[in-house]
Parts: C-alpha cells; structure tokens; sequence
C-alpha cells in the first residue's frame, strides 16, 4: 500500500471491517504525520466548500436585488457545489482514512447517486448560464422579456430533474445500484465501478457535448459583445439610450468575462479526471489516480465561489452583510448592493 503521506514512516494496521462475518473485507487504516497532514488539509477544503458555497446560497437567496435569472443560475451552481463539500469530499476522507464502509448497501449506492447527480448538476448549470450570457448580450434590450426568473426556475427543475435521472441510469447499468449486482467484492466495501463503454457514454454526454455547447456560446458572446462595443463608440450621437446600451454591453461582458473563467476552471480540473479514466478499460474507485485526480475535479467545487468573491462586488458586499450579521435586520433582504 502505497504511503499518501510522502517519505515518512508509514503505519498501518490491517484487520477485519467484520470480524465475525466470513466475507469481511480487510480493513486498512491509515496513520502517521503525513496522513494526518493530508486528511486535515482535506478537511479545510471541504469545510472551505461548505462555507464559500453557503455564502453564495444564502446570498442569492436573501437578497432581493440579487434575484435575477443569471444569479439563480449561479445558486443552481452552488447548491451542486455544497453536495460535493457537504457529502462527497467527507466520505472521500473517511475512505482514505479507513477502508471499510459501515453504512450498508443502500447507503453506498446513495452516495454514489448523489456523486453522479451532483457533478452533472454542476456542468448542466454552467451550460445554463453560458446560454443566458448569450442571450444578455446578444440582445441585451429584449433580454429581460426573453429569460424571467420564473422561466429560469422551469429551466432548473428540468435541469436537475435531467441529471437525477441520468445518474440513476449510468449507475443502474454500471452495476452499481442493485445489491445483488452490486461489483463489491466483499462485505464492508463501497466501491464504483465504470465499463469502458459507458465511460465513453458519459464522456460524450456529460463532458463533451456540454462542454462544446458552452466554449461555442462564448465564442459567440465575446464576438458579438466586440461588434456591438465597437458599433456603440463609433455612434457620433450620444443620446442617453445609447449610452445606457453602452452601459448595458459593457456589464454583460464582464459578466461574461467572469463566468468564461468559472469554465476555464472546471475544464483545468475534470479534463485530466476524463482523459486518465479513458486510459484504463475498467474504472475503479479504489484506484490512486481516481482518488488523486478525483480530488482535483472535487476541488473545482470550492474555486467557483472564490471567482465570484474576486469578480464579483454584489458577491462581497453580501458577505459583509452576512458575516456581521446586518442580514438579521427586519429590512436587509432589500440592501443596496450596488452601490
């Protein structure tokens, strides 16, 4: 067993998950400085994911001037953000720290649901949210009529809904959701497996088409805002309409600008997940380069939240309000965040 803790003395003691069951798993837990080291940085990172995502959470949901179709979205994100702190990252660490899974079958196959649905959910956010900057600058007048708040919650149902179902399917026919299909080799283990060809499947679905979809609407929305920022400087009369059209381009190409990074972002860290996976015929949980790269497609989840704190003043003008406590007044949801 290989020491995740680097070159320092490696302890670890090996018995049964189940010692009175015959087809117990072998139970390996992990000690020493360097584990230690490494579960408690991962730790901070989930707890990190947790209270950045929260923040944005209880932001977009809080105020009133922050419910927009654009920032629902951006909740939509966060929310799949906060399963993959909340859930998917603490049992990741007690899985590194300890083998064996005392939980049952059931729970097992949940998390994995709840690994698959929220990971998509994230990706079919960002999706969402590359159409609505497309439309915001495409025709940013008419924007407003075109994507309400109301048509944007339909939007999101469908979306999770979507993945929920997806989820299902993927670990249904991966053999991963039955118990007596389930591929465990033996009692005490939560472990998923992937065929190659549904690994294939999922590339596809989940990663190239929606990744394509996005990089070619942003292509389109820094084209058009160019064109339209470059027609609006060469308007002689600057009537105040032009110049609110002016003002108008120039907000949702920023808002572009940040969003394009939270894609470049998610692309820096699932691109090395999906090419290492296609590289093996069948996936394993347990492999190390599942659980090294995993951790970096995982850590994508706390990066979102820290763009929006950069690009975003609405984003730390909340956070002010929240961390001392000026939300708890009876008026606060109508704050002025812009000014």
């Amino acid at each position: 067993m290989s020491d995740y803790g680097g070159s320092q003395a490696h302890i670890m003691t090996i018995q049964y998950c189940f010692p009175e069951d015959n087809s117990s798993c072998r139970k390996e837990v992990r000690t020493g400085t360097g584990n230690i080291f490494l579960f408690t940085l991962l730790s901070f990172i989930s707890v990190c994911t947790v209270f950045l995502n929260l923040l944005v959470i209880i932001s977009i949901s809080h105020f009133k001037q922050l419910h927009t179709p654009t920032n629902l979205l951006i909740l939509s994100l966060a929310v799949a953000d906060l399963l993959v702190g909340l859930i998917l990252m603490p049992v990741n660490i007690m899985g590194l720290i300890d083998t064996c899974w005392y939980l049952g079958n059931m729970a097992c196959a949940a998390v994995l649901l709840i690994n698959f649905f929220s990971l998509a959910a994230s990706l079919c956010s960002m999706m969402l949210i590359a159409v609505d900057r497309y439309i915001a600058v495409n025709d940013p007048l008419s924007y407003s009529t075109k994507l309400t708040v109301c048509k944007t919650t339909i939007f999101i149902t469908f979306e999770w809904t979507f993945c929920l179902l997806y989820a299902f399917i993927f670990l249904y026919f991966n053999d991963n959701l039955h118990p007596s299909q389930n591929m465990n080799r033996c009692h005490g283990e939560c472990v998923m497996y992937i065929k190659y060809q549904w690994m294939i499947v999922d590339l596809i679905v989940m990663f190239v088409t929606p990744c394509s979809i996005i990089l070619i609407l942003y292509s389109f929305i820094f084209n058009v805002a160019k064109q339209q920022a470059i027609a609006v400087r060469s308007v002689l009369n600057t009537t105040s309409n032009t110049q609110r059209t002016k003002v108008s381009i120039s907000s949702e190409t920023k808002a572009a600008k940040t969003l394009g990074i939270v894609v470049c972002v998610y692309l820096f860290c699932w691109i090395p997940s999906y090419v290492s996976n296609l590289l093996v015929e069948n996936i394993s949980s347990l492999s190390l380069v599942w659980n090294v790269f995993g951790w970096i497609a995982y850590i994508n989840s706390s990066m979102n939240p820290l763009i929006y704190a950069i690009f975003y003043p609405w984003f730390r003008a909340s956070v002010k309000y929240i961390l001392t406590c000026r939300m708890l007044q009876s008026s606060s949801s109508r704050f002025n965040l812009f000014v």
